[in-house]
């Protein structure tokens, strides 16, 4: 079991890594950054990530190129080799093209979905182990607020099971975000959703991974997905304070708590069961976001 201090040190390495992925990174300050020896640095940065620290700066600087690509079309090839450390352009579309199975080229003109790197924080991702007790404010405020869904698709990876985020992992896998994040032109943000009965196939799991799309979208969906279509609807968004990193588990469940005992009846709703409820990823600088369908009462 790794300390809290372990977990904020590999933590730090996470965040500086991602803040710096357009200038050189070396062990010494990757070593000043955790605290630690070089060598204990790249040793801890392994266990609590599963991924050589170094092969993790090059997955992170090829996913940010892919996210250049797709959103900027006349940038150079070279240029974003360069921009992203590669000493060389042959190198970058080899690196490219064995990441991704598919040329920068040829990515950049026609950006189908492919595996973003996508790592979790060791903090969200180790925390469940910690023994360590959390101490949690008292009150927490919680934003609410209801927003229009236009009738749209969704792309959706099926588990089995699965009714809640972990089972979902342990049933799927947890890469799926990384493709889901790659699909261009997306509506929203990717999400976790529990589907109404009528969208559950038989075998299938109630809580799936997707990213909502326009009606009109005909590009690539990745293979084993599905595409399903959603009605327009009312979403009512719950979203809670901004917190720290160690304690997203206890504020999803501040949410979680709040929507079981909230009547949306006090403000002339109901619940919807006929669509989707969402949640997105836990970012711990503006709060968990859960939503559920509501109707005008």
């Amino acid at each position: 079991m790794k300390s809290i201090e372990q977990l904020n040190a590999v933590q730090k390495i996470q965040d500086y890594i991602n803040n710096h992925l357009n200038e050189e990174i070396t062990l010494k300050t990757l070593s000043r950054v955790s605290g630690y020896s070089p060598s204990h640095t790249e040793r801890l940065f392994k266990e609590l990530t599963d991924q050589n620290l170094f092969d993790y700066i090059r997955l992170m600087r090829l996913t940010d190129a892919a996210k250049t690509m797709r959103h900027k079309k006349k940038i150079k090839i070279i240029d974003i080799s360069l921009n992203y450390l590669f000493d060389y352009h042959e190198g970058f579309t080899r690196a490219f093209s064995k990441t991704f199975g598919v040329s920068p080229k040829k990515y950049q003109k026609n950006p189908i979905p492919v595996q973003y790197f996508i790592p979790y924080s060791v903090l969200s991702r180790h925390v469940l182990k910690l023994k360590e007790e959390v101490k949690i404010m008292k009150s927490k405020t919680v934003f609410v607020q209801v927003v229009e869904r236009p009738k749209r698709k969704a792309i959706i990876k099926r588990g089995i099971k699965a009714k809640s985020y972990f089972p979902y992992c342990e049933e799927v896998g947890c890469d799926v975000w990384g493709i889901l994040a790659s699909i261009p032109d997306a509506l929203y943000e990717p999400a976790g959703f529990w589907l109404p009965k009528h969208l559950v196939k038989p075998n299938t799991s109630e809580y799936v991974q997707g990213v909502e799309i326009n009606l009109d979208y005909h590009q690539q969906i990745p293979d084993d997905f599905d595409v399903v279509e959603l009605d327009a609807c009312q979403m009512m968004i719950f979203q809670g304070e901004p917190y720290d990193d160690v304690n997203f588990m206890q504020e999803i469940g501040v949410i979680q708590d709040h929507i079981a005992v909230f009547d949306p009846k006090l403000y002339g709703y109901e619940w919807d069961d006929k669509h989707p409820s969402f949640q997105l990823e836990p970012q711990s600088h503006r709060g968990y976001i859960e939503a559920k369908p509501v109707k005008k009462i």
